[in-house]
């Protein structure tokens, strides 16, 4: 029977990059989607799949009291009209502001933790302030999903969830289109960072690390691809390209041609991931990552075995990973990704998290 389902997300990207399957089998199934996010003129790819976009303005950073109200009453509108038979939300603010409308009216509503981002990483008034809103909205709603057991440990631990979790492998990765392709066979071993260019994203390790290696090995390359997010970065990175030392290649709106280009992935976060999507996308590709030990990160990446785990925010052990890589032979580091590809189709697979969000829809 055809379900009426809202999905509310901070973001087009939010659900284009990693839940767009699962919004066309929605449809495709005769289900009514609507989807609730801040305009974007590129929601003409879901109003073609046949859903209904609804324009909800609201600001990704920070915590404004009355326009995070406004949000809360927008959202109770807009579920006393639509009355839908499920809710799911994605990132911080649909999740917590949802379920507050949401928990009012009585309704159904899946919750997906993506990640914590930088809140949870130190003790501040604010990750005071967002533990108590969690505990007075997510935590009484019908379901949470946690995509590592670290997340999930924490938000136990706290109390901002009860016995209503469940885990999910991340977004899981597209396995069709980010295929396995073969390894460069090149002189130049190239490296990438993808992501926003910010201290919690390890950028300081990065650098340092690229400094060193190029140093030590010039037949390296450092890529940077992604916004640079904080202005410190601006200067520092045109520096260190001038001495050639990175390269910086700005956004890509299609990651693969690049994974397919470079030999490792490198991911210095110092925390606040979900699971990494770049891993998952990476390892599909068939290529070795380096990661930092974080939630998300360490389900991903085998040490030793599908690439290599570092002590985070620590760049001297970066790097020394970074030459136990380079010491592997060309086949050894193939080896390395298509051991990376085979754990991410057990584990990975989209399908996987498509087939738990409609198994929620049929009961």
């Amino acid at each position: 029977m055809p379900k009426t389902i809202l999905i509310l997300s901070n973001h087009y990207i939010t659900i284009y990059a990693f839940r767009r399957e699962l919004v066309a089998r929605l449809c495709a199934a005769g289900h009514r989607v609507y989807i609730s996010s801040p305009y974007d003129e590129r929601n003409r790819y879901f109003e073609d799949l046949g859903c209904t976009m609804i324009d909800t303005p609201m600001s990704r950073r920070g915590m404004n009291p009355a326009e995070d109200l406004k949000l809360v009453g927008q959202y109770k509108k807009m579920m006393q009209e639509l009355k839908p038979d499920i809710i799911f939300s994605y990132t911080i603010k649909p999740n917590i502001y949802g379920t507050m409308a949401s928990n009012a009216l009585g309704l159904k509503q899946v919750c997906n933790v993506t990640g914590t981002g930088a809140t949870f990483l130190k003790e501040t008034a604010l990750s005071k302030l967002v533990r108590l809103l969690y505990k007075v909205s997510v935590r009484k709603c019908y379901k949470v999903f946690f995509q590592n057991t670290g997340d999930k440990d924490y938000f136990v631990r706290h109390g901002m969830v009860k016995d209503n979790w469940a885990l999910l492998p991340g977004s899981g990765v597209n396995l069709q289109e980010n295929s396995l392709a073969e390894l460069p066979d090149t002189g130049e071993i190239r490296f990438l960072f993808a992501g926003r260019a910010m201290a919690v994203k390890g950028m300081d390790e990065y650098l340092e690390c690229a400094r060193v290696i190029r140093e030590l090995l010039p037949n390296t390359c450092f890529y940077i691809a992604g916004f640079v997010e904080e202005e410190k970065y601006q200067k520092r990175i045109a520096d260190y390209e001038a001495l050639g030392v990175v390269k910086y290649l700005g956004f890509q709106d299609d990651m693969k041609p690049l994974l397919r280009k470079c030999h490792c992935l490198i991911l210095p976060s110092l925390g606040g991931e979900g699971v990494p999507n770049v891993l998952l996308e990476a390892a599909a590709t068939g290529r070795a990552c380096i990661a930092s030990n974080i939630n998300g990160s360490v389900d991903v990446v085998e040490d030793g075995v599908t690439g290599y785990i570092f002590e985070k925010g620590n760049a001297r052990d970066l790097i020394d990973k970074v030459e136990r890589f380079l010491c592997l032979s060309y086949e050894e580091k193939r080896q390395m990704g298509l051991r990376g590809r085979d754990k991410v189709v057990r584990e990975f697979d989209r399908e996987i998290v498509i087939a738990r969000y409609m198994k929620e829809i049929e009961e």
